[in-house]
């Protein structure tokens, strides 16, 4: 699991990012001043680094010079509209790029995405979840069983990313709906037994004999830790 530092001194956006990019499948540390946001770099080694330029005791420009001269993690800048030349300096003293506020936070999540292709060399480990011989590609929306491609539906493939994101943990029916963005509701928490069961159908060929996803009796379901079969 990436770690990601956001040095941020409003609350409200910290818990905001802190949610929505727990649920892509990131591990989120924050701090709330520049000074704070140096030891945190240096304590966790983040993968990336969320960083407001108005922030306290050390602001975000100096709080970047400070990064570069040690690493080359990626630093995405948290702007506003009329900073625009401080917006310059971050990128020329070796920012990899910036968000506006305020900003959607699926914009967001897709530049971290691609700050840590461009990093890596290639597709981030957020993009490519390994299971054994399943391979799924969250990029291309692509699944693959050894050399076979599967066909699944859009929902099919949510539900599969959720839970290899997070293989050993126990969802409820609830919790896979608030996973995939689905509002929980009766009839439409029933369908996800539905869904799991085409999907598992589709991963092993039996939907009896499930081979990735297991049933946690009383709870809902969970994704095996090993899959190395």
């Amino acid at each position: 699991m990436q770690k990601i530092l956001v040095i941020e001194d409003e609350g409200r956006i910290v818990r905001l990012i802190r949610d929505y990019l727990e649920r892509e499948g990131y591990k989120i540390i924050d701090a709330r001043d520049g000074e704070e946001g140096l030891v945190a770099f240096r304590r966790r080694e983040p993968a990336l680094i969320i960083l407001d330029l108005m922030i306290p005791k050390k602001d975000g420009l100096e709080v970047a010079k400070d990064i570069r001269q040690e690493s080359e993690v990626p630093i995405i800048m948290l702007t506003a509209k009329t900073e625009e030349a401080d917006r310059v300096t971050g990128l020329e003293i070796g920012a990899d790029d910036y968000v506006t506020k305020p900003f959607s936070l699926r914009e967001l999540s897709a530049r971290i995405k691609a700050v840590l292709r461009r990093s890596e060399g290639g597709l981030g480990r957020q993009d490519l979840i390994h299971c054994g011989e399943l391979t799924i590609d969250t990029e291309s929306h692509q699944v693959r069983l050894k050399d076979k491609k599967l066909d699944l539906t859009p929902t099919e493939f949510d539900l599969l990313v959720a839970m290899a994101r997070k293989p050993g943990r126990a969802f409820t029916r609830k919790n896979l709906l608030e996973e995939i963005g689905h509002f929980p509701g009766e009839r439409v928490k029933r369908k996800i037994d539905t869904h799991v069961k085409n999907l598992r159908k589709k991963l092993s060929g039996s939907s009896d004999q499930p081979r990735f996803i297991e049933t946690v009796h009383g709870v809902g379901y969970r994704f095996r830790k090993e899959n190395n079969d």
